[in-house]
């Protein structure tokens, strides 16, 4: 059964009676936010795992897109620091965010229209969520300043740090000119 938690406004999972117990996974994927103040829990596999390039999740993730994870509500937890996440309705899409009041970390977006399901930043997982994101939404939105597979090359003198070489400029032939 599910409950709406009067603090944080997230829809939990209420604890089940003895006879009758959750279908758990025999694997849960655990994710934290920067401080370690929230701690949440989905189980694995994630139902599915996507890059989000819309303008309105570069604005929250401040990234070029964020990539989520999504699970159903019932196979997600907050484990630890329910009293230290906030809540944002957004606006742009009528969804709410949720991210840690401390570090500022984004937790979970909630989306209207899939009430059933919570998505997850990537990037909190330490472990494998079970799913590769293999998906691309808002491609129309991503901004013309974001990686798009262009070629690189290490910079000489700062390892780990790579560059994307500048194009060469044509050289104009003698003939040209006249």
């Amino acid at each position: 059964m599910a409950v709406i938690c009067c603090e944080t406004g997230l829809l939990m999972r209420k604890a089940a009676s003895p006879s009758k117990k959750p279908k758990a996974s025999a694997t849960q994927s655990i994710g934290r936010c920067a401080c370690g103040k929230v701690v949440l829990e989905i189980d694995v596999p994630a139902r599915w795992a996507w890059h989000d390039h819309s303008a309105a999740s570069q604005r929250a993730q401040g990234c070029a897109y964020a990539t989520f994870v999504g699970s159903y509500r019932s196979r997600f937890r907050i484990l630890k620091g329910q009293d230290n996440i906030r809540r944002f309705k957004d606006p742009a899409t009528g969804g709410t965010r949720s991210f840690c009041g401390d570090c500022g970390t984004p937790l979970v977006y909630e989306r209207l229209r899939a009430p059933e399901m919570v998505n997850i930043p990537r990037a909190l997982f330490e472990t494998r969520t079970g799913r590769e994101p293999r998906y691309h939404l808002s491609l129309k939105e991503a901004p013309d300043w974001a990686y798009r597979g262009e070629q690189l090359a290490p910079l000489k003198g700062f390892p780990g740090v790579m560059w994307e070489r500048p194009k060469r400029k044509k050289r104009k032939l003698f003939d040209e000119e006249f």
